[in-house]
């Protein structure tokens, strides 16, 4: 068995001439802090902070959409959905959870990213 402690990081992937977008995206849309990223990397990239978990965009080329995503809990998910609504962004629904309201989006350069509010009634 492996004693984890907590998830340190995520780690997101843009196509190479997308980088500089990708860093907008999170910094001014999504409203991520920028964070120390050493530079001891072969490929570029940014590093954020969300709460204590670190989120990492790299680069990676030919990128197709997939089914796999990233859940991050909200305070308050109309207003989440709002917001990125109002920049663009599209959001969709799957399936329904019980005690969860939930949607999705995908960023700009396809990856899927989930966007939940527990219900504690």
């Amino acid at each position: 068995m492996i004693n984890f402690k907590r998830a340190d990081h995520i780690n997101v992937c843009v196509p190479p001439e997308r980088l500089e977008e990708a860093r907008a995206f999170y910094t001014d849309i999504i409203g991520l802090k920028p964070t120390y990223r050493p530079e001891v990397f072969r490929q570029p990239g940014y590093w954020f902070e969300i709460g204590d978990i670190g989120f990492h965009i790299g680069v990676e080329p030919g990128l197709k959409e997939t089914g796999r995503h990233t859940a991050f809990e909200v305070a308050d998910i109309k207003a989440s959905r709002e917001h990125l609504e109002k920049h663009g962004v599209h959001t969709f629904e799957e399936e329904v959870i019980p005690g969860r309201e939930r949607f999705f989006y995908l960023d700009p350069f396809g990856n899927k990213m989930e966007l939940l509010q527990i219900n504690n009634t």
